[in-house]
């Protein structure tokens, strides 16, 4: 299957799914969009959802759990929780279901993003931390980082590896990163439409390299990094893992490279014209419900 088939069938799901998605809850969407890609997790995603505060520093938020081709009641479970559920019938990967959520809510007139996993190793105590310098306009992109915080792990692998892609990043784009694949991030909406995404799994990199490359402030916040609570990983052994990361990485950074402007330049302002990554026609607002 050739790059440009495989982008028009994406193009062609995600339209489908996003039609479904508005004629089940509507167009418009609070400030606040918290996106979540949810594969096979149904022991875990209602209480994620659950725990997702319904106001965040002084805004009303909207869960949009986008479900990537699971087999299990994920779609189910969420929608009980409170979650507005856009349930795409392929499993693509992380990455796709991620950029998914990203267009729903800029179409829904979202003014902020947060991400979180399904698989409750995030805090939702950290949500607003980690959004609040980009509600203060501190910041256009905010992650959090276990590094600064805490982790909770018995792998010594998966720790090892975050102190080394997070320096390999560091020294790529020249700004210090301490974790560069925590998956609990906020930023403004309009940036997930002004950055080329095109990763199905590996996304965390590409968007932080993205985001840093085209000159975005990117600040760190100490977060914490709980135990998967239910489920499995999706991301492979430790070995796989860490190759396919370090490819996402130094693909994107070499791309990076050749097309845009150097890390340190000007922020592009709120109406930055979007990249690829952005749809060309996004459904009109009507009337969603929150969560």
């Amino acid at each position: 299957m050739t790059a440009d088939h495989m982008a028009n069938t994406d193009a062609r799901i995600d339209a489908a799914a996003m039609a479904e998605f508005t004629a089940e809850h509507g167009g418009d969407l609070p400030p606040i969009a918290i996106v979540i890609a949810a594969y096979n997790e149904e022991r875990g995603i209602g209480d994620v959802v659950s725990a997702i505060p319904a106001v965040i520093a002084g805004h009303e938020t909207a869960t949009v759990v986008v479900v990537d081709g699971a087999s299990d009641d994920t779609a189910a479970v969420a929608r009980k929780a409170g979650a507005l559920v856009c349930d795409v019938p392929v499993n693509r990967g992380q990455g796709a279901a991620l950029r998914l959520g990203y267009r729903i809510a800029r179409a829904g007139g979202a003014r902020y993003i947060v991400t979180t996993d399904a698989d409750g190793q995030y805090d939702p105590a950290d949500i607003e931390r980690i959004l609040a310098p980009v509600v203060r306009g501190e910041a256009d992109f905010v992650t959090g980082s276990r590094v600064l915080g805490r982790q909770e792990t018995y792998d010594r692998v998966r720790r090892l590896g975050v102190h080394v892609f997070a320096r390999m990043i560091s020294l790529l784009t020249g700004q210090r990163i301490t974790d560069t694949s925590f998956g609990m991030r906020a930023m403004r909406a309009e940036v997930t439409g002004a950055v080329t995404l095109k990763q199905p799994q590996y996304q965390s990199s590409e968007l932080l390299i993205g985001v840093i490359s085209r000159g975005y402030k990117v600040l760190e916040v100490p977060a914490t990094m709980r135990l998967r609570v239910a489920g499995t990983t999706k991301k492979g052994g430790n070995l796989v893992y860490g190759y396919r990361y370090l490819r996402v990485v130094l693909g994107t950074w070499l791309r990076e490279r050749r097309g845009t402007a150097p890390s340190g330049s000007s922020a592009p302002s709120a109406s930055a014209s979007p990249s690829s990554s952005a749809s060309p026609a996004e459904p009109a607002r009507g009337s969603a419900k929150t969560k």
